[in-house]
């Protein structure tokens, strides 16, 4: 299976949203592509129904390169930020695997509800609350208030996984073992979510 290298990381230096887009095109949507159909075909055997992979193409950028990038999984062929969904995306200083709540779905403050009651999260996790910034926090620090934010705000986000960092040893190990294990431990939570 294909994964992440510094090669990937690199994209971000380049120049230019054209230029940029090639080299996503090239070096990263590939991954995406081959590791998130292993884990949505994963998850559709563990919720019983099919799934479908998103990766973002970033068509309505005219101007700016993208500072990340990133691919989904939901149980909508159209789309997946309508509902809580699984993400896996890459900025210049790490690689998130997270499960999204993110711009304004319709189900937005039953998500909090159920967070609210059951947020049991490794301890390795973190959570990030705009996913258009790179900043995340522990779980062990807040989360709490991060949730009620979801619940309070209109336009609040939530999400929650495991990042690698960029300089991180995992990736001379085996990354994509621990990316999968990743997103197993979130596919309850997604289940539960959108049942």
């Amino acid at each position: 299976m294909k994964c992440f290298n510094e090669e990937s990381f690199k994209v971000f230096d380049v120049e230019g949203l054209d230029e940029r887009m090639v080299a996503i095109r090239a070096n990263i949507q590939p991954i995406f592509a081959e590791i998130m159909a292993e884990v949505s075909a994963r998850l559709s055997d563990d919720v019983g129904y099919e799934t479908f992979v998103h990766i973002a193409q970033h068509r309505r950028r005219t101007r700016y390169a993208p500072e990340n990038t990133w691919s989904a999984i939901s149980d909508n062929k159209r789309g997946y930020k309508s509902q809580a969904h699984l993400q896996l995306g890459i900025w210049d200083n790490y690689v998130f695997m997270y499960l999204s709540i993110i711009d304004n779905p319709a189900k937005r403050e039953q998500y909090a509800d159920y967070l609210a009651e059951h947020h049991e999260f490794p301890d390795d996790f973190v959570y990030s609350l705009d996913h258009t910034k790179s900043e995340f926090f522990s779980v062990t620090a807040g989360v709490e208030k991060g949730i009620q934010r979801l619940h309070d705000v209109k336009k609040g986000e939530f999400e929650v996984g495991r990042i690698i960092s960029r300089d991180a040893k995992i990736w001379q190990e085996d990354p994509q073992t621990y990316i999968l294990e990743t997103f197993k431990t979130l596919f309850p939570l997604y289940q539960h979510l959108n049942a």
